[in-house]
């Protein structure tokens, strides 16, 4: 059995064309829960009007994805866990591709789909997720027109969780306290933050490109609030989950990026999102030291070697073709 769990706010324009699609699925061995995160728009009556046999989790205020999304993960119990963003439009085949690969691969813990843009459909969103030493994730062949560059099965760094799949026991590993996403990040990189931490613990990922799903892009999020928590957050998943030998060699590689981030933002400082940046940079510093008291031990070697093997081998040109 599989959990689809749909995070979503304000998203009434939106679940349509995700939930139809989710029924034309070729696999049905699933349960769809849709967890609000205290909308005020129409996407209750919605989903309780078009969409009965959806399960419902409604939160009775908006606290941020990471919130949600673990809300969704503690109420549900199948084997395998399937995030989907509510701006999506998965192919037919997506779950069975996606789900199957991890069902047929026992040495993966997560499973990446292949997400292209939903207005430009042959163009790519992303291939699989990287992660690089200045801070800045990001995702394999963005912007790109899908030629079959990545039409291979691949290893890579970790997954989107706009439309990823994951064994619960492996998310089980990974939980504090029983919450799977860092809810300190709120929204945008906690995905990032879960890939660095899965790293570290030896599990891996596998892209499944013929798992395709249509994105928006930010439909529900975007602008402002994506700069802003962008802004924060990549700074302190850095500070967080960086090796200490990383660390140390890499640190001018984290100062020239925020930097190059700061100076950029200062030069369009008329637009709501650069001023938005600047306002995510400076909660960074003010957050800094919650998220190093977050960093795990640093007697753990083994751990360390892992996750600075993988940042470096799964670099933008990487992910490894299977034999």
């Amino acid at each position: 059995m599989i959990d689809v769990i749909i995070p979503t706010y304000n998203g009434a324009h939106l679940l349509p064309a995700c939930l139809d699609a989710l029924s034309a699925q070729s696999r049905r061995d699933f349960t769809v829960t849709v967890v609000d995160d205290g909308s005020r728009d129409e996407s209750l009556a919605l989903l309780a009007e078009r969409y009965p046999t959806v399960r419902v989790l409604a939160r009775p205020q908006n606290q941020g994805l990471a919130k949600a999304v673990n809300a969704g993960i503690a109420a549900t119990a199948a084997p395998y866990v399937v995030l989907l963003n509510n701006d999506t439009e998965a192919d037919p085949r997506w779950l069975d591709q996606l789900v199957g690969a991890l069902e047929h691969r026992p040495q993966y813990a997560f499973a990446a789909s292949k997400l292209l843009l939903f207005d430009r459909r042959d163009h790519i969103h992303s291939a699989g997720d990287y992660y690089q030493v200045s801070g800045e994730p990001g995702s394999r062949g963005v912007w790109d027109c899908d030629s079959g560059q990545y039409d291979v099965v691949s290893e890579v760094f970790g997954p989107c969780a706009g439309a990823a799949a994951y064994r619960r026991s492996a998310l089980d590993e990974l939980a504090d306290d029983g919450k799977v996403f860092d809810e300190d990040l709120v929204m945008y990189c906690e995905d990032v933050d879960l890939n660095l931490r899965a790293r570290r613990a030896g599990l891996r990922t596998i892209f499944v490109p013929t798992a395709v799903v249509y994105h928006k892009l930010s439909a529900t999020g975007g602008g402002t609030l994506a700069s802003y928590y962008c802004g924060r957050n990549f700074a302190l998943v850095w500070a967080k989950n960086m090796p200490d030998h990383m660390a140390r060699r890499y640190w001018p590689n984290l100062l020239r990026s925020q930097l190059r981030f700061t100076l950029h933002s200062l030069r369009h400082l008329r637009e709501p999102a650069a001023r938005a940046r600047l306002r995510g940079q400076l909660s960074a510093l003010r957050h800094l030291p919650r998220f190093l008291a977050k960093r795990p031990p640093a007697a753990n070697n083994r751990a360390a070697e892992l996750l600075a093997d993988a940042i470096v081998r799964w670099s933008p040109a990487g992910g490894q073709p299977l034999k």
